[in-house]
């Protein structure tokens, strides 16, 4: 549920977005033709990719290149609230911006090895100012100029140019608009054990929900459910009995949301509870 939403607009377009919403919370977020920045002021979440998930707790941010994501926005103890801002960075906007010359950072240079495509930013005072001067303008809407919305979109790029994880950065600020497709195979894989519905799965591989059961029962030979399920369970039966994790733990950490839905789809398979599977394999390898 959305309780505050305002927004600063430049060349017409909106710019920055402030949102407070109550979690918990899950959006689709396809950016065909633009990339954004999110930073969040309060609470925390992850955003998901076709490949990659990134927690994000308060005070930190993650850039996004154009392409389809998935916001799942977190329930945490002592925290009531989920605020967050958004500053949207659109191809025709940075054009304007920098109608004179494009800087370096948003050309494309040589390949150079990254270790993701959804950079995090964290520990980073600088940021944290920047981002608390952008607030004041929301409360001052009328001190927001056009030149000063230019400055600030500049000082952005100057900022996260400096930040430890800069080189991924700068790979990501070079492809802003350059989208990646990925297969259905490589969506499924990297999200198996995620908490993540068959249609955020479609969504991802930019696919409609029957054109990915079908292209996925091509590839797999059986039914999404069956066999997201199929490997969950695998994974939990590989937990009980190589950690000491509680059973509620193992339920989260193979993609379960619910440990008595968890028990019960366990049950099934194994023909025996979680708890009584990993005493009845610790007697085996005690034998």
């Amino acid at each position: 549920m959305i309780i505050e939403h305002k927004s600063l607009e430049l060349f017409g377009k909106q710019l920055f977005e402030k949102a407070i919403v109550k979690p918990p919370v899950n959006l689709p977020n396809p950016m065909e033709d633009e990339a954004c920045f999110i930073f969040v002021i309060e609470g925390s979440g992850s955003v998901l990719s076709p490949t990659e998930m990134v927690h994000i707790n308060s005070q930190e941010a993650v850039l996004l290149k154009c392409g389809n994501y998935l916001g799942k926005i977190h329930i945490n103890e002592g925290d009531s609230n989920y605020h967050t801002m958004v500053i949207h960075l659109l191809p025709e906007v940075l054009k304007e911006i920098y109608a004179n010359e494009t800087p370096s950072f948003l050309k494309q240079g040589p390949e150079v090895k990254v270790t993701t495509n959804l950079p995090k930013i964290k520990d980073n005072s600088l940021l944290i100012k920047y981002i608390d001067s952008i607030l004041f303008y929301f409360e001052n809407p009328d001190l927001a100029t056009e030149e000063l919305l230019v400055l600030k979109i500049k000082e952005l790029f100057m900022l996260l140019m400096h930040t430890k994880n800069a080189p991924d950065v700068k790979r990501i600020l070079s492809k802003l608009f350059s989208p990646q497709s990925y297969s259905i195979r490589e969506v499924v894989e990297s999200h198996l054990y995620d908490d993540i519905s068959v249609t955020e799965l479609a969504m991802l591989s930019n696919h409609s929900l029957s054109s990915f059961k079908r292209k996925f029962k091509e590839i797999y030979k059986e039914s999404t459910a069956s066999y997201l399920k199929s490997k969950k369970l695998e994974k939990a039966a590989n937990l009980l009995i190589g950690s000491t994790k509680n059973v509620s733990s193992i339920c989260y950490d193979s993609g379960f949301n619910d440990v008595a839905h968890f028990s019960r789809s366990f049950k099934k398979k194994y023909g025996i509870s979680p708890s009584e599977y990993r005493m009845n394999q610790s007697v085996k390898q005690l034998a």
